[in-house]
């Protein structure tokens, strides 16, 4: 079965705004049909998060999204890569001790995924990270982050997929879920 979807290209973008995460603006596109199409865009680094889990907890954390209006969004360590030349394995790693101030013995990448593919180009990366301690540095929040760090019970994660609003959260919870049900936590 052909899906009848053609091949496109990037024939130039109009950026009209940039901040400090992420430009926004038109970018068009060509078909190989010849028509040309015009789509919102926002364009970002992208971003990691990382599903940290020791033998009774995953670590998560609960910090306010102003843009969203929450108070405190239940969430997995995370953070963008904004560091020139730093891989998404890196990124992890860093965030996972500037957040909560652990470190991990192992780490696998999972996935990764678009946020909204519809407007945006934004693609996070998912890592499990166990033989979770303490990391030697401590936790180094950025200005202006209130991160408060929530040990979660592994034996209560239901309550954690209730109380969690951000996407990129439910999908490492549900994952989470799954492997747990399978037996393989």
């Amino acid at each position: 079965m052909t899906s009848g979807l053609q091949e496109f290209e990037p024939i130039g973008e109009e950026v009209a705004w940039e901040g400090r995460i992420v430009r926004a603006g038109i970018e068009r596109f060509r078909y190989a049909d010849g028509e040309e199409v015009a789509r919102d865009k926002v364009w970002h680094p992208g971003a990691v998060g990382i599903v940290a889990v020791d033998e009774r907890h995953v670590w998560l954390t609960r910090q306010p999204r102003e843009s969203a209006g929450l108070r405190a969004s239940l969430e997995v360590p995370a953070g963008k890569l904004d560091i020139a030349g730093e891989s998404p394995l890196e990124a992890a790693r860093r965030e996972l001790s500037e957040e909560i101030g652990k470190q991990a013995a192992a780490w696998r990448e999972l996935f990764c995924f678009f946020t909204s593919p519809g407007f945006s180009d934004e693609r996070v990366w998912l890592y499990l990270a166990t033989g979770i301690s303490d990391a030697t540095d401590g936790a180094k929040t950025e200005p202006g982050e209130r991160v408060e760090v929530v040990p979660w019970p592994l034996s209560e994660l239901d309550g954690a997929l209730v109380e969690c609003d951000d996407s990129k959260s439910l999908i490492a919870l549900l994952w989470l879920a799954a492997r747990s049900a399978s037996g393989l936590a």
